[in-house]
């Protein structure tokens, strides 16, 4: 076992927790880089083989003409990166997307739509499309903005395995991001979705321009709802020209060793929860992304590309994976 502060002698690490303080977290930050990530593998050990990658694939169901105001997203209403805006995918398009991301590899088909909230005229599509995924033998993920708990019973009626809505960063550090949506906003939703049955996909988004405490702070929230989520994407800001963080150059640049400090911490925080390497991995070379699986990250996006961003090619990923000794993981044994 490696160092650890004081306040942490003699805790059972093997028992996941909802009562961490904000103190736990930074001091957690605050470790030095060989015990944090000694800590966080030998808790990662203890939940799930340390040699094994859950792959999803993310298709984009529905493009831009957002009403929110994002700053780091090209389809928020105040972006201005040159994107065409596409109606909600048809029910078969979707089925082909499945079909060939079942065939790479993938065990999950994560599905977004560029909306403020899921309404209620577009369910019964929605719902087609949970079903059409599911018959090609995919586990089923969606992010479809705000829920209502009455849609969200209607999804888990449907058969959805998993929703995601990510909380961003810290709830200090939100207002400067978003404007559209309050931080409230998010954890309703996920409140919705966890009382429906859906299992959570929540993370957020390094990058931004926040502080340390800020990455703490994102964490703890993720880490003190009633139940941990079940996937915890955590993804490095892509600035996308057109869009406000990447116009002002506030975002980005976080070095690559505190991101593996921020999947390190997430695995501590949320033993049981997969750990998804998400936007930006194209960016990261190797040994940033061997360091980061050491730490505790078990999920990557699987694919070509990803909402509207460029993700690590296939051939990229299975070799470095290869290299690695790394194998598929069917689904989450702790789910």
């Amino acid at each position: 076992m490696p160092s650890l502060p004081a306040q942490f002698q003699g805790r059972d690490w093997s028992i996941p927790r909802t009562d961490w303080t904000r103190h736990d977290v930074e001091t957690l930050f605050d470790m030095p880089f060989i015990d944090l990530v000694s800590l966080a593998q030998s808790i990662h050990r203890s939940w799930f083989d340390p040699n094994t990658i859950q792959r999803s694939t993310l298709v984009n169901i529905k493009t831009g003409a957002c009403p929110e105001d994002c700053k780091y997203c090209s389809q928020s209403r105040t972006a201005k990166a040159k994107l065409k805006v596409e109606p909600l995918m048809g029910v078969e398009e979707v089925r082909t997307a499945a079909r060939k991301a079942r065939e790479n590899g993938a065990t999950r088909l994560c599905m977004g739509a560029a909306w403020r909230q899921l309404r209620e005229r577009d369910l019964p599509t929605i719902v087609e499309m949970i079903g059409a995924v599911k018959e090609e033998g995919l586990q089923t993920c969606m992010t479809l903005g705000m829920l209502k708990p009455e849609l969200a019973n209607a999804l888990a009626e449907a058969g959805l395995d998993y929703y995601n809505h990510n909380v961003d960063t810290s709830p200090e550090y939100y207002k400067s991001i978003i404007s559209s949506r309050t931080y409230e906003n998010r954890l309703d939703t996920l409140k919705a979705v966890r009382e429906a049955g859906i299992r959570v996909c929540s993370g957020g988004i390094v990058g931004l321009g926040e502080s340390r405490a800020d990455r703490a702070g994102m964490l703890h929230t993720l880490a003190t709802l009633e139940t941990h989520p079940n996937s915890v994407p955590i993804n490095m800001l892509v600035g996308i020209k057109g869009t406000a963080l990447s116009d002002e150059g506030k975002g980005g640049n976080v070095d690559p060793l505190e991101f593996v400090r921020t999947i390190a911490v997430a695995r501590i925080l949320m033993p049981r929860s997969v750990v998804r390497l998400s936007a930006g991995r194209h960016a990261m070379d190797d040994s940033t992304q061997a360091l980061a699986f050491m730490a505790g990250a078990n999920s990557i996006f699987y694919g070509e590309e990803l909402l509207t961003t460029e993700n690590s090619p296939t051939a990229r990923d299975n070799d470095l994976l290869t290299r690695l000794g790394i194998t598929p993981m069917a689904q989450n044994p702790n789910d």
